[in-house]
């Protein structure tokens, strides 16, 4: 049976290999000549919105040592 820390670790994997996707599509799209800005937009939209949450849950995951 999965934990809650185990089903956040999953999701946190998943929400970076998209992250790194997107920032892959990004680049090809911005080198590839005419673009469609609005679907840029909303790509790079997405991948601040993704970048946001894998900083919530790291901050989740990660235990505050203050000494």
């Amino acid at each position: 049976m999965l934990t809650d820390r185990d089903s956040l670790l999953r999701r946190l994997h998943e929400l970076r290999s998209e992250h790194r996707d997107l920032d892959t599509v990004i680049s090809r799209l911005a080198e590839g000549g005419p673009v469609d800005q609005l679907h840029l937009q909303r790509l790079k939209k997405r991948k601040l919105l993704l970048k946001d949450e894998v900083a919530w849950l790291e901050s989740h995951l990660i235990p505050d040592n203050i000494a």
